[in-house]
């Protein structure tokens, strides 16, 4: 089987959306290894209004694992999110089942590249901006992407889910 190559400074998450043709603008910033709150460590860093940043966060729904996308200014509603997928019962993932479904780390999940594409939610606020930041497959790196592409390269619905 052939390896997979990306540019340097690629990560899956940039090649999938290249290879989607889907434009994004990548923006890398220096991560401080003390940092707790990733989302809004970006935000702070590329001098972007919190609303506008988003986390990738992991779900078990009923026994499978789900995605939501959510303004790192809020939460998770695990209520919402099942809602938004059919599910009766949402609880957040571990970690490292989240890494492992992923292949990114913790603070660098991305929507775009994961080893198997998941069922997904975005925060419907996102709708509400021309672009939005979501993480870019590292910890440093936001890519900037219309919410349409967000719900195009990951099969997306589009529901409340943040609080």
């Amino acid at each position: 089987m052939a390896k997979k190559t990306r540019a340097a400074g690629g990560t899956p998450a940039t090649a999938a959306l290249t290879a989607a043709g889907i434009a994004y603008t990548a923006h890398p910033y220096t991560h401080d290894p003390r940092a707790t709150s990733y989302g809004l460590e970006a935000a702070e860093a590329l001098g972007v209004e919190p609303a506008r940043v988003f986390k990738t966060l992991l779900a078990q729904l009923d026994g499978s694992l789900v995605v939501g996308v959510v303004p790192v200014s809020g939460q998770l509603d695990l209520k919402a999110l099942a809602r938004a997928l059919g599910g009766s019962k949402a609880q957040m993932a571990e970690v490292a089942a989240a890494e492992r479904a992923t292949g990114y780390v913790a603070g660098g999940i991305s929507p775009f590249g994961q080893k198997r594409l998941l069922p997904t939610v975005l925060d419907a606020s996102a709708l509400e901006h021309p672009t939005i930041f979501v993480s870019g497959g590292r910890r440093g790196l936001d890519l900037e992407v219309a919410p349409d592409d967000v719900v195009a390269a990951t099969g997306a619905v589009t529901a409340t889910i943040g609080r």
